[in-house]
Formats: C-alpha cells, structure tokens, sequence
C-alpha cells in the first residue's frame, strides 16, 4: 500500500474519468493536525488505511456538494476506489425523487452500517489502526473513545494495557460515524470532530528517506513541517515572552 494512493490504479482512472476533483488546504486550521511537508513528486512510503486522519479527509460528495462519505486519512488505492463505488450507490438515493427526505436520511445511515459487511478481509487487514494511535486513544480517551469496542471497554478497568485487537478497525469507525451524519452538506460537516482520532502528529518522513528506504537523520532534523507543530507554537510563545520581558526591562508597557 502507498501513502499517495490517489496517483495510483485503479484509483487514478477513477478519479480522472468519474469525479470532478479539487482539493481545500487545511494546514492553518487550528484542528488540522502536522508533520513534515510532502513535495509534489516525493516519495511514497507503506501505511495503512486511516493513517493520518488530521492530516487528510477524503470526500465523495453529490454535485450539490453533499457528502455522501469520508475518508479520513490515507487509503489504499484498491480501497478508495470500493468507497466511491458505494458513494455512486449513496448517490442514487439521494438524487431519486421517489424517496423523501427522512426515507434518505434513514436509507443512508442502515446503508453505511451495512456496507461495513460488505468490505473484504484484504480490506479490514489494511485498515488496522497505527499503535501510536491507539495508544493515544487509550491514554487520553479511554472513557470517551468510540475508538475502542464496547464490549471490550466494558470489560477494562482503565485505559492501561489495552489489546490492539479491542480497537475498531478504520474502515468500521469510518463508517459509524458517517452514519450518523446523513446527507449533511460539505459546510455543515463537522470534520475536525469526524477525523478526531489518534495523536495529531502523523508524519513517516517520506522525502527523508535515502535510495535504500532509511531515514536520514540529518535531513530529517532539517525539514519543514506544516500544520499545528507544538514545538513552533511552543517557540513563538517563547519569542513572545522574551520581547515582553525585554520591554520591562526599557520600561515599556503591553496591551494585553
């Protein structure tokens, strides 16, 4: 699986031939999650499906601009290309005049529980969760996750030691809570909530990596990054604390 799964058959052909596509940058938004920037023609490395949900949302939506679905994160080319085709069928219902709002908005939400049965084994294996996620869940949201099985959850004491298999796979969390958002136009998705999942640092140093694939470390000290990096948020507060002492030295004053 690659990481840049878009450039990639069969999702390129589909994309090209069947979607009017475009794309938002969200790098600034204070939900947006970061790693280091990814340069047009870089380098593609293996992942998993619903990698780096903060970083990345795929939609599928109606020409209206109504999501039909979600894809937070990366996904394998092979597994996109099976989510647009259940978009296609999403579609249909919403733009057939025979049924009513309520009988669409019903009609979607037992379609996407559905389609959960629908998805391959090969599919559910590339959709494991990262650890790093899991165990971010399992720290920070043990109580509140929708991450972690119900019935597992109910069984644990606390967040500590929490088997990797009690955790949902992407593909069924993607689905779940796309059910429970019907037929919502793109302006009144609430994506920071939907791809909230799993530490908002996802980066695997992509255009770091020599010709034999290894991270070289120098380069990687080096990089750029994009998006909500605590450590350049961390510096700027720094900065700022430093030119106010400096003006209390020189006896200056600050609005606050």
């Amino acid at each position: 699986m690659r990481a840049v799964s878009l450039s990639e058959e069969p999702a390129f052909s589909v994309l090209k031939d069947d979607l009017v596509c475009g794309y938002r940058d969200i790098s600034k938004e204070s939900w947006a999650g970061y790693s280091g920037k990814h340069e047009v023609g870089g380098n593609a490395v293996n992942t998993t499906n619903g990698a780096g949900p903060h970083n990345l949302q795929t939609f599928i939506m109606a020409s209206d601009g109504t999501v039909l679905t979600c894809l937070p994160g990366y996904w394998a080319p092979q597994d996109l290309v099976t989510e647009i085709e259940f978009a296609a069928r999403l579609n249909d219902v919403y733009t057939n005049p025979k049924y009513g709002p309520a009988q669409r908005r019903l009609m979607f939400r037992s379609m996407h529980v559905a389609h959960i049965k629908e998805h391959s084994h090969e599919m559910s294996s590339r959709s494991h969760m990262q650890h790093f996620d899991q165990r971010y869940e399992s720290d920070n949201r043990f109580r509140t996750t929708d991450t972690i099985k119900e019935s597992v959850k109910a069984t644990l004491g606390d967040g500590t030691n929490v088997p990797s298999d009690a955790f949902k796979t992407t593909d069924i969390l993607m689905h779940e809570r796309m059910a429970k958002r019907p037929f919502l136009a793109y302006a009144d998705f609430d994506t920071p909530r939907f791809s909230d999942y799993g530490r908002p640092q996802y980066d695997k140093n992509e255009d770091q990596r020599d010709p034999k694939g290894l991270v070289d470390k120098g380069a990687r000290s080096k990089k750029d990054t994009i998006g909500n990096d605590p450590s350049k948020k961390a510096k700027r507060n720094r900065m700022i604390k430093n030119i106010a002492l400096q003006g209390l030295r020189t006896g200056l004053r600050f609005a606050r």
